[in-house]
């Protein structure tokens, strides 16, 4: 009895320690994805000494973040409100978002995260096939030095459109493809991709990218594979047919040959000449010779 209760107090303390463990590498994953968005807003604040209300600034990368991409664009609450706002892939129509909690000026920053999407982003069981891009909002009424975050509040059914134009998707089964959003709560959400295979809508701001089960085969290549397989494969079996068809016709044709050849033993033999190439059967000489009625001399 006592073993039993000692077996069940280590199987309860090492499903505590997996949770904890789990529990502080999602803490810590969370942490240097704030850390990053946090170092790239004040870089391009750096990189943009007065930055102009409207005007939309593209940011070249850290020397130590070569592949990024960083834009941003500075606006009043109400021209959020009535024009929306264009940074690269990422849309915001007309009269649907709101900064929240609400500042008179924002900070929208587009991230491109290039090659080093998947250092700070994934999705269990799935595969990123697009680089992850992001949408974050900063209140810029704070302070040149703030990076204080607030969300953006979609009003009605708006939502923000992602376009991932320079990535093929056409080797993917597309019907197999997801959206992702990456909220800034460390929650992750998946949809249905629209517009062609490229383009994801959704109602909030965050980082988003395409995903791709790990265990889907890639269309065109599983159809190459398939061709690949198939040639050979038919190949071989109309050779194994006329194979067959060879051996069953040479079989029949012996069986034929073998019964013509027991028929004549049967029957009565004939010799047999060559005239020429072929072989002909001929008859003995006759047995009594003829003689003629008048051949006979006194």
């Amino acid at each position: 009895m006592g073993a039993k209760r000692s077996i069940l107090i280590m199987f309860c303390a090492l499903m505590l320690f997996r949770h904890v463990e789990a529990s502080s590498s999602s803490s810590q994953k969370n942490q240097s994805q704030d850390s990053l968005d946090s170092f790239l807003y004040n870089y391009a604040l750096n990189s943009i000494p007065k930055p102009r209300t409207g005007q939309l600034y593209e940011v070249s990368s850290p020397a130590n973040f070569s592949g990024m991409e960083v834009s941003v664009l500075r606006l009043r609450a109400h021209s959020l409100w009535k024009n929306g706002a264009n940074l690269s892939s990422i849309e915001i129509p007309p009269m649907a978002a709101l900064p929240f909690p609400f500042t008179r000026r924002v900070d929208l920053v587009y991230q491109n995260l290039g090659n080093w999407s998947t250092s700070y982003y994934n999705v269990p069981n799935y595969t990123l096939v697009a680089p992850v891009a992001g949408l974050l909002a900063y209140d810029s009424d704070t302070g040149p030095t703030s990076t204080m975050l607030v969300g953006l509040d979609m009003q009605g059914d708006s939502l923000i459109t992602v376009v991932f134009r320079s990535v093929s998707l056409h080797q993917y089964d597309v019907t197999s493809l997801q959206c992702v959003r990456f909220a800034a709560d460390g929650t992750l959400q998946l949809s249905n991709v629209t517009g062609g295979g490229g383009t994801c809508v959704w109602r909030g701001d965050g980082h988003f990218s395409i995903v791709a089960p790990r265990n889907m085969k890639k269309g065109k290549a599983s159809r190459v594979k398939w061709w690949m397989i198939g040639i050979p494969g038919v190949a071989a079996v109309a050779v194994l047919i006329a194979g067959i068809g060879i051996f069953c016709w040479k079989m029949c044709r012996w069986r034929n040959v073998r019964k013509m050849e027991r028929i004549a033993e049967r029957s009565e033999g004939l010799n047999s000449t060559w005239i020429g190439s072929s072989r002909m059967p001929t008859a003995t000489g006759i047995r009594t010779q003829p003689n003629l009625e008048n051949s006979y001399i006194p």
